[in-house]
């Protein structure tokens, strides 16, 4: 089978992650041909490190490439809609980063027409993709994640019911510049870290649902909570180990799925958690609990009193030190599933099938956090449409 020819849209976090999580797959089945950034130094660079033949100023040129298959889009939220729907009306076929889309505008706007507006931009990529016949991949790690894999089996192995699904992603801030606004990045924790956990627990559900009734079980109603933690008069001028820059984005978020079926899930995302990215899925079934621990995971532990003493060697995300204990990754992306996503996105475009994570997940995660701002600013549950 011919190897798929993959250009990368974004030269930083994301784009990395990528381009080193496709290198199993290299050469027998991809070929990474292209790269494009905001600067072409920062495109050149990328492609030297990781041995990309071809640079690109702007997505445009690398869309139009014919030496393109896939468009993989790794660049800043606020660019992922447009990009996927040139990307698709060029025939190619689209890898987005999570989440797949926002509403991109002055945090005052009215949280009523910013689900519209994230709505509208999730369902024009849709739509291109499905005019073009092109396969849409969501590149939501913690769905190929090893200890979600284990949970899904243990699930389908179990016989039982899943009752409430407890998921979280928080750390100590982005350090990124456009995750400080909403113009730029759609919204704060929620949005940002929210997609993680959001999606993992609507997956859980669809899976769940294929299984039993041939049909995923869906979001009905979200009821949430943000805050501006950070920037509370309490906390004053108290030095803050937290590394949020946040403007007029949330920093603190909860939200509450009810799904079709009744049942429940709670995510919790901030940018005010110490110690290190928290990953972590508890699924509570009728005969039994499990508990995915992505990170913090006890594969490996360390003490030193000292940060010093480890030098240079990796610990984990996030981290603020490494002194006292830690829980050092032996393999991190491998545990939060990058490799394992990439390998099924290759394998569902060679052979015309849906991804795990594909075009209703991207959709109704976009969906459930801006009714769980809507919620937040109203103080009410926020219901679902739902055929």
């Amino acid at each position: 089978m011919t190897a798929l020819r993959v250009g990368i849209v974004g030269a930083r976090f994301a784009a990395d992650l990528h381009a080193v999580n496709y290198r199993p797959l290299v050469p027998a089945r991809v070929e990474l041909s292209a790269v494009c950034a905001r600067t072409r130094a920062d495109a050149e660079r990328f492609a030297k490190h990781h041995g990309i033949p071809r640079t690109f100023g702007d997505y445009q040129a690398l869309v139009a490439s014919p030496d393109v298959d896939v468009v993989d889009i790794c660049s800043t939220t606020d660019t992922h809609h447009e990009i996927a729907v040139a990307a698709a009306r060029a025939g190619k076929h689209v890898i987005v980063e999570k989440p797949l889309t926002g509403a991109f505008c002055d945090g005052s706007e009215p949280r009523e027409a910013m689900l519209a507006q994230a709505l509208r931009n999730a369902d024009a990529v849709l739509d291109a993709v499905a005019k073009a016949g092109v396969t849409l991949c969501y590149a939501e790690d913690f769905v190929y994640a090893p200890p979600i894999a284990k949970l899904r089996r243990l699930l389908d192995a179990s016989g039982g019911a899943i009752l409430e699904l407890r998921a979280e992603e928080s750390h100590s801030g982005s350090h990124a510049a456009y995750a400080a606004t909403w113009k730029r990045s759609g919204g704060g924790s929620l949005l940002r870290m929210g997609s993680h956990p959001v999606g993992v627990v609507l997956q859980l559900k669809h899976h769940e649902g294929m299984k039993r009734h041939g049909r995923p079980i869906r979001a009905r109603a979200v009821t949430a909570e943000v805050a501006q933690l950070t920037k509370l008069p309490a906390v004053g001028d108290r030095k803050l180990y937290m590394g949020t820059r946040a403007v007029d984005v949330e920093d603190w978020a909860v939200a509450v799925l009810t799904f079709e079926d009744g049942t429940k899930a709670t995510v919790h995302s901030n940018d005010v958690t110490l110690g290190g990215v928290r990953n972590v899925v508890t699924a509570y079934l009728t005969n039994g609990v499990v508990q995915a621990n992505i990170n913090p995971n006890n594969a490996v532990t360390a003490y030193a009193p000292d940060g010093a003493v480890w030098g240079d060697e990796y610990i984990t995300e996030k981290v603020e030190t490494k002194g006292g204990w830690q829980f050092p990754s032996p393999e991190e992306d491998w545990m939060r599933g990058y490799p394992q996503e990439l390998a099924d996105f290759v394998d569902a475009i060679q052979g015309r099938r849906e991804p795990l994570a594909g075009a209703l997940l991207a959709r109704e995660v976009v969906e459930v956090i801006y009714a769980g701002y809507l919620s937040a600013a109203t103080g009410r549950r926020v219901e679902l449409p739902r055929a």
